[in-house]
């Protein structure tokens, strides 16, 4: 154990031995290091970690909470709390004790988080804020529940901000069908938004769509995917849950298109 400094390079480097998580004995071998201090420390923070010390610092924290939670989660899901975690919480904790973070700190953080404006110069919504304190407040229930933190500070500082009940607009028929016929020009968008509408599917479910889903015997769509744009890359996912897997009935288009140029030729003669 120790730091040992490479005479080609003249960086430092750490070499040691540890017990991991399944009892056997492994050599640890990390290079790079531009002062010993550096080796040192890096070699103190991998040993806390593998010991699951609750004297850790924070940033090695969401390290090993990262290696734990990531591969249950969607990928977009993920990418939405580590957004978060990365850009709220990480800059004000990363190199605190995790045992040290009081509930007075989480307060003194959610006071300069409410202050943070957004890409519009706005402040964050209470919305928001609840969720990025219940992110916080999620990595200590992680360190609490399986890496031996007595108490979560998040809880007992209690949140921010609040839950905001939004309104839910929604078109009514005669205004769909107002739309869909200015659409009728445009054949792909126009048969889009009739899925949509007449099937309630979300969007990424759509644009997931392939021939092989689709029953026109029975008249079904199948639901088992959905499409997401992640890291710049198109991807397809599971759906949002597992509920979102199912087969539903589509209308009978034609039926609803014949019924649309009725009511035209009608308001026409009218």
């Amino acid at each position: 154990m120790g730091a040992f400094k490479d005479k080609k390079s003249g960086s430092w480097y750490v070499q040691f031995r540890y017990t991991d998580w399944q009892g056997k004995r492994q050599q640890k071998l990390k290079r790079g290091f531009a002062t010993k201090h550096e080796a040192l420390e890096w070699e103190r923070e991998f040993l806390l970690q593998k010991q699951t010390d609750v004297t850790m610092s924070f940033g090695s924290f969401y390290e090993l909470y990262k290696k734990d939670i990531k591969p249950r989660l969607k990928e977009n899901t993920w990418q939405t709390k580590e957004n978060i975690i990365e850009g709220k919480i990480i800059p004000y904790f990363k190199d605190r004790k995790l045992c040290d973070i009081s509930a007075t700190d989480v307060i003194e953080w959610q006071n300069k988080i409410r202050t943070l404006k957004n890409k519009h110069g706005k402040l964050y919504s209470k919305t928001y804020l609840r969720t990025v304190h219940n992110q916080l407040s999620a990595m200590f229930n992680h360190a609490v529940r399986y890496y031996g933190l007595r108490t979560n500070p998040a809880s007992i500082a209690g949140n921010m901000g609040a839950k905001e009940s939004k309104e839910m607009k929604f078109w009514t028929l005669d205004e769909y069908r107002d739309f869909s016929e200015a659409m009728m020009d445009k054949t792909v968008s126009y048969y889009a938004f009739e899925m949509l509408y007449w099937t309630g599917i979300r969007l990424g479910e759509l644009l997931a769509l392939t021939p092989a889903d689709f029953d026109f015997i029975a008249q079904t769509v199948t639901i088992n995917k959905s499409f997401q744009h992640l890291a710049g890359k198109d991807i397809i996912t599971s759906p949002k849950t597992k509920k979102s897997n199912r087969t539903i009935n589509m209308p009978d288009f034609k039926k609803l298109s014949s019924s649309r140029d009725g009511q035209r030729s009608e308001a026409s003669r009218g």
